[in-house]
């Protein structure tokens, strides 16, 4: 799974990384949680776009009969790689709304004698991650559009493997524009993508509790814990 990051570039930067247009921008975060905002990389339109959507999947359907289902459950922040297609939440964003969540870093826990060590894992060779994502837009009572992304998750490669389960798919830079291209059908090739890949080399090391509260942010959230 993955359920908290770190996002510190700003969208100008993340627009020359990924040949897109800023449209929204956001301070710096260490610590994103679900439910925050957070810049996506989307195709809208003829253009392929820097923008800040919510953290937490909520298709327009879910908020047409929000006011009769009781107390409101927390939309999803990950979606399995694997039920994508049969997944009446996430099937139709699969085939049509795809994005990338640039991440420098995402967290990881790890058990170790009784207590969860948490982890900070990046590309190795410092470029942001470009995390597959798929995106929704709903309207809301008062009218306005409110959009949304949740982060694919797949079977960990081999360096994952040892710290988790799960982890976020990767997508190597030359599977960018493949992902981004809703209008090519959802074929092999785009399935293949969301298998466990070991292209993008990944840097993994422990980092302080700091991360486990949500209120902590700050670049020492990303600091290697010192005498690990």
């Amino acid at each position: 799974m993955c359920g908290r990051f770190a996002q510190q570039r700003p969208a100008s930067e993340l627009a020359e990384i990924f040949g897109a247009e800023p449209l929204d921008d956001l301070d710096a975060r260490f610590n994103v949680a679900p439910t925050d905002p957070a810049l996506v990389v989307a195709q809208r339109d003829e253009r392929r776009a820097i923008v800040a959507w919510s953290w937490g999947l909520v298709p327009h359907w879910t908020v047409a009969g929000a006011a009769n289902a009781g107390p409101r459950r927390q939309p999803p922040f990950n979606a399995r790689a694997e039920t994508l297609e049969r997944s009446p939440l996430f099937r139709e964003a699969f085939q049509r709304r795809r994005c990338i969540v640039p991440v420098d870093a995402f967290y990881e826990w790890r058990r170790s004698e009784g207590s969860r060590v948490p982890h900070a894992i990046r590309r190795a060779d410092g470029r942001p991650l470009a995390l597959a994502g798929l995106w929704a837009g709903a309207r809301l009572p008062s009218g306005e559009i409110h959009r949304t992304f949740t982060i694919v998750t797949t079977r960990p490669n081999e360096t994952m493997a040892p710290l988790h389960d799960r982890m976020p798919v990767v997508l190597p830079d030359d599977a960018w524009e493949r992902w981004l291209d809703v209008r090519r059908p959802a074929d092999g090739e785009l399935r293949a993508l969301l298998e466990p890949d070991d292209s993008v080399a990944l840097a993994i090391y422990p980092v302080a509790p700091l991360v486990n509260n949500v209120r902590n942010d700050g670049p020492e959230l990303l600091a290697p814990l010192v005498g690990a």
